[in-house]
Parts: structure tokens; C-alpha cells; sequence
């Protein structure tokens, strides 16, 4: 697995890790911030972005993954930040991988399995007539019939890209990320990870409930935590400047 990488920065490794539907570039202006201290290693994960689209999408496939990218960037450990899906892939090469993780940092997601919340969006996405498209305008018009929520659509939209034959195309694997939905939707598993993590949950969501305590200490025993007010899934988009003040503060602690 080749995955596409954007390194930036000096000082001690850093590896960012983004969410379903996500790419690197999402973490642009976080990537600049904490590239003045670190070393960072902004990753698109396989069926996202500009990495190479395949048939699966398990948690333990992705955590290798990101194993992999190490060894051929010749990195015996790193800090590891993972958001959302990207989060659930930093716990399970924590959990894979222990030693090679020097701090571990969870952005709103738990070691639990969530219910279907992205139905609506599948069927937006399949919903864009490809072929016929003239305009990102009119992609977000279609996409509209099934998601309500600009902000949500403005991030898929990130998404759209012309292909070399000047057609629209969407870079994300939308096929095998449906039909794999099943086990992104699923815990990771393995022993726990007993060295320090930072939990950072954004107020107004709801991917992080006292419900999910027990889990989390069961499988994090270290694990510590922060909410970032007025924040929604996204605080590193949301409240950037608290949200790297809350990094950096822990990294360098």
C-alpha cells in the first residue's frame, strides 16, 4: 500500500489521520499550525483521497496501513492523531502496535460500534448524476434532495474533482466504502492500549457519551479528556485555535 503522504514541518513525527469521507487536506490549516513543531505526516487512507482505491476497508487493514507508511518513511515510532474514522484506525494500531506510538490523541470518536448514521449520505452521493454534471453547484443541488446540512455537503464536496478526461468524478471509493459500512461501524479490538491517550470531544456531539466511559477506560486505562465548547464532530475545523492549543499542550507536555 502506497499511501498519499504531504510531510511538513521539523521535529518529532506527527501523524494525522482523517476521518470517513475525509482527505488530508481537510487538516490544511491544522497541518500548518502544528508543523511549526512537529514533523507532520498528513496520510489520505486507502479509498479516500489520492490513495489507492481497493475491494476492503477494515480497521486492522488501515492500522497496517499506516504501520507500513511508517517503515517506508523510517519512523520507529510517532505520535498518532486520528479524527472520527481516523480515530478508530489510530486506536487499533495502538492497540497492534504499542510501541510504536509515542502519545496517542482520539478526536470525537469512542471504541464502540455506532449505529447507521450515514444513509442519507450514501444515497446523496449516489444520487449525483456524474455523467451529466456541469457545475459543483449543481452537485450540492443534488446532493441537497438527501442532505440537508450545507456544512455537511461543502465537506463531501471537497470531494468532486474533474478526471482526466474533464468528467466530474468523486475521489473517495463510494462502492467499497458502502459496502464495507458494516465494519467501519464496528469497534476496533485488541488488548488495551495502557500508556496515556487524549480523548478530545467536541461539546455538541454526540460520537462521545458518558455512556461509552466504561469501553473506553476498558481498552484505554490511561486515557484522559478534553470538550472543546461550541464545537460540533469536526473542533479542529470548528474552534482551530483551541483545538491546536489543546494539542500542543499535550505533545510537548
Amino acid at each position: 500500500m502506497q499511501l498519499n503522504l504531504q510531510i511538513t514541518g521539523s521535529g518529532a513525527p506527527l501523524i494525522i489521520i482523517h476521518g470517513l469521507f475525509g482527505t488530508l487536506q481537510n487538516w490544511n490549516a491544522q497541518t500548518k499550525a502544528l508543523a511549526e513543531h512537529f514533523t507532520v505526516y498528513a496520510v489520505d487512507l486507502r479509498n479516500h483521497g489520492r490513495s489507492p482505491h481497493t475491494e476492503t476497508n477494515s480497521y486492522q487493514e488501515m492500522a497496517d496501513d499506516i504501520i507500513e507508511l511508517m517503515d517506508q518513511q523510517g519512523l520507529n515510532s510517532a505520535h498518532i492523531l486520528g479524527h472520527s474514522m481516523g480515530g478508530k484506525v489510530a486506536m487499533q494500531l495502538a492497540m497492534n502496535n504499542p510501541e510504536r506510538v509515542d502519545k496517542l490523541i482520539i478526536v470525537d470518536i469512542a471504541p464502540v460500534q455506532y449505529p447507521n448514521h450515514h444513509s442519507d449520505v450514501f444515497a446523496g452521493l449516489n444520487a449525483v448524476d456524474l455523467e451529466n454534471l456541469s457545475s459543483r453547484r449543481e452537485a450540492d443541488q443534488q446532493l441537497s434532495q438527501h442532505i440537508p446540512e450545507l456544512a455537511v455537503r461543502q465537506f463531501l464536496l471537497t470531494n468532486l474533482y474533474r478526471n482526466d478526461a474533464k468528467q466530474f468524478a468523486w475521489r473517495m471509493n463510494i462502492p467499497t466504502l458502502e459496502a464495507c459500512y458494516d465494519e467501519i461501524s464496528k469497534a476496533p479490538t485488541g488488548p488495551a492500549f495502557d500508556k496515556p491517550v487524549l480523548f478530545i470531544k467536541g461539546e455538541n456531539s454526540d460520537y462521545i457519551t458518558p455512556a461509552y466511559r466504561d469501553q473506553i477506560l476498558s481498552l484505554f486505562p490511561q486515557a484522559d479528556y478534553r470538550m472543546i465548547q461550541g464545537s460540533g464532530h469536526w473542533p479542529h475545523a470548528e474552534k482551530a485555535a483551541i483545538f491546536t492549543k489543546l494539542v500542543l499542550h499535550y505533545l510537548m507536555k
